[in-house]
């Protein structure tokens, strides 16, 4: 059973094991994060939110007001995707959204009156999930480290493979 080598690592699996699905980091990680969705949609149905507007109240309720390219940016989101969420979250009356007086191709989310309110009833969140995960504190602690790491890995894996290709499109157009 050969294994393949790379720079300071041996894998033990064989090659042909690699296309199995229980082999796949990626599909474990969609399914811990469908099986955190469905806990999630049971928690949040009691304060009227979805997984993606909760993320966009914890980014509000940290930070505070905040033009909605910084949003989208602490969110990882485009503006495509954010915009709904925002619509039915002002609509829900729990933010506004306002034009920038000091920049009026910006818009600037507001937590309301009511948004604010809701934190307190979101306080109950993270505890219930930390007690459906069945880790402690430190253990969740811990995860969260290696998957902050794990993303950082891939966001510069995603742009040296872009760059790369970049490059070999560049190479390719060149007049021989």
């Amino acid at each position: 059973m050969a294994g393949t080598s790379y720079p300071g690592r041996m894998t033990t699996t064989p090659t042909a094991d690699w296309l199995r699905l229980d082999q796949q980091i990626c599909f474990s990680l969609n399914a811990a994060s469908r099986a955190f969705g469905g806990v999630y949609r049971v928690l949040l149905k009691d304060l009227g939110l979805t997984y993606p507007q909760y993320l966009v109240m914890l980014v509000l309720w940290e930070h505070g007001d905040l033009p909605v390219k910084k949003l989208g940016e602490q969110l990882r989101l485009d503006s495509g995707t954010l915009s709904p969420l925002l619509k039915r979250l002002e609509a829900a009356g729990l933010i506004r959204r306002e034009r920038s007086v000091r920049d009026e191709r910006s818009v600037e989310v507001r937590l309301t009156e009511e948004g604010v309110a809701l934190r307190e009833r979101a306080l109950q969140v993270p505890r219930r999930i930390m007690a459906a995960t069945g880790f402690d504190v430190d253990e969740i602690r811990e995860l969260r480290a290696r998957l902050d790491e794990l993303t950082t890995a891939l966001d510069a894996a995603a742009q040296a493979e872009a760059a790369a290709g970049a490059e070999a499109g560049a190479a390719a157009a060149e007049p021989r």
